[in-house]
């Protein structure tokens, strides 16, 4: 924990202040003014963790009352901290060519001119990426294989990922899920992870969210619905998160399999933040191989990552995890830890894993140029 508040306060601190120094130097307006922005900007930085420590003592109401203004400007600066990074780097490019080349520098690109664009990205972009985190997409998937019984038309599964469930992500978003899995009339429902966030590790936890598991468990599946962890199943409190997600009608997949009607086997692994990387990748070996060859093989994993012990052990990987970044251009960066960050690839020895962009939202309930997925996938015998 000490190491992660290092980070976060570093990591996030810092864009903070590099956001102050240019706004105070853009609309300069004398001391009072200052030290307003001043104690906003440290305010908002610390707004995440006071709403993590509100909803760890039980004061939910306190917690939201910070997390709405305190995540939508998260995502705000985020856009507004990319946006003069675009700028400065246009602004220096003139400058560099200016002094090589002696080619006219635009004089009107001033550093001002470049916060005040910024901003204006930062509020557009920001007002569209709340959005596009309500419009959700469906994502359609179809894999055929020849290790499906051969009387099995089709077996219709939707996956959703990362949805988590919490103060922000409450009754009228859900609603809107469970509308579009209904609609899919799905055979076998799976949930990638992180169904569940924020701070639950409290003992009034059933109540907390009781409504919430309740729409869950209202959605029915004839070959059942199955689960597996992810890391904020942990950093919600491990014990209450699973319980919700069993009373939401899930089967548990916690490093076990199951085998279905149809020839169609599914696995599940407890995410590496429960177990460790290493103790981890153990367990996911040794579950793959005991799966017989001859069924069609799922593989539901939080992170959307393959194991060279793994590979060719399973036909088809679910995942979720990267959020395809969320908030534009966060995608670059996820995509260096993650290269398959998004979408259905095929591997090098004939597998498919697909990875969810997450039906709901971490943090900002915003989403830019990430929107929110459910995925249908029909698997259809050859």
């Amino acid at each position: 924990m000490p190491l992660f508040l290092i980070i976060f306060l570093s990591g996030y601190g810092g864009m903070h202040l590099f956001a102050f120094y240019r706004l105070k130097s853009t609309f300069s307006h004398g001391r009072p003014a200052t030290l307003l922005l001043a104690a906003f900007m440290v305010l908002m930085t610390l707004a995440p963790l006071l709403v993590r420590l509100s909803e760890g003592a039980g004061m939910d109401r306190c917690a939201l009352f910070i997390a709405w203004p305190g995540y939508l400007w998260m995502g705000f600066v985020f856009i507004f901290f990319s946006a003069l990074l675009v700028a400065d780097a246009v602004r220096c490019a003139y400058w560099l060519l200016n002094t090589l080349f002696s080619i006219p520098a635009l004089s009107f690109l001033t550093s001002e001119i470049c916060c005040i664009f910024a901003l204006l990205t930062a509020f557009l972009a920001s007002g569209y990426a709340c959005h596009e985190a309500s419009q959700i997409r469906i994502e359609q998937v179809i894999i055929n294989s020849p290790k499906l019984s051969h009387d099995t038309q089709r077996i219709r599964i939707v996956q959703i990922s990362d949805v988590h469930i919490g103060l922000l992500f409450r009754e009228a978003r859900l609603e809107q899920v469970l509308k579009v899995i209904r609609g899919a009339k799905p055979d076998i429902i799976v949930s990638t992870g992180d169904l569940v966030d924020g701070k639950l590790n409290r003992e009034d936890m059933k109540s907390h969210l009781d409504s919430l598991s309740a729409m869950l468990a209202s959605l029915s599946a004839p070959a059942g619905k199955f689960a597996v962890t992810g890391n904020h199943e942990l950093y919600a409190g491990l014990k209450q998160a699973l319980a919700f997600t069993s009373a939401a009608g899930f089967t548990l997949l916690r490093n076990r399999s199951v085998s279905l009607p149809g020839g169609v086997i599914i696995s599940g692994v407890d995410d590496q933040a429960i177990t460790g990387k290493s103790t981890s990748e153990y367990a996911e070996k040794k579950l793959l191989e005991a799966v017989p060859k001859e069924g069609f093989h799922i593989l539901l994993k939080h992170r959307p990552e393959i194991p060279a012990t793994s590979k060719a052990l399973f036909d088809l990987q679910l995942s979720g995890h990267a959020h395809k970044g969320q908030i534009f251009p966060f995608n670059f960066l996820v995509k260096l830890k993650y290269p398959i960050s998004s979408g259905t690839t095929l591997t090098s020895e004939g597998s498919n894993i697909h990875v969810s962009r997450g039906t709901g939202t971490w943090g900002p309930p915003m989403r830019l140029f990430a929107p929110p997925e459910v995925t249908i996938i029909d698997l259809k015998g050859q």
